[in-house]
């Protein structure tokens, strides 16, 4: 039985499914990191009040703010579309193989207990 238990076979589906499961985990963190950029997005870098040496209106530090918060929110929905295709692929993946091994184990021969 030990020996069967650790067959090059065993061994393959035992590593592929510590590393889908890793990857389902980090997929997993980074669609909740992703959610809350999006409800909650990073204010954006702090603007210099315009002089009137710089040249900049209000109308630019203004489409200049509206850009940032664009690009922020791009960034967070493209994390998420990352993420959820990762999770998309590992998750039934993990499964797969983790059933094969399950399978494999219910297949197996009886080992006799003691007392019976």
């Amino acid at each position: 039985m030990a020996k069967d238990r650790w067959s090059l076979r065993n061994i393959y589906l035992y590593l592929v499914c510590l590393i889908t499961l890793i990857m389902v985990i980090i997929a997993v963190v980074g669609l909740v990191s992703g959610t809350v950029d999006l409800v909650y997005p990073d204010p954006g870098y702090p603007l210099a009040v315009p002089d009137d040496d710089s040249g900049r209106s209000e109308e630019d530090l203004k489409a200049e703010r509206e850009y940032q918060q664009d690009s922020a929110r791009r960034y967070a929905i493209l994390s998420l579309v990352r993420d959820a295709a990762m999770l998309l692929v590992a998750g039934p993946l993990y499964a797969y193989h983790w059933r094969k091994i399950e399978v494999e184990h219910t297949d197996g021969p009886e080992v006799p207990t003691a007392g019976v």
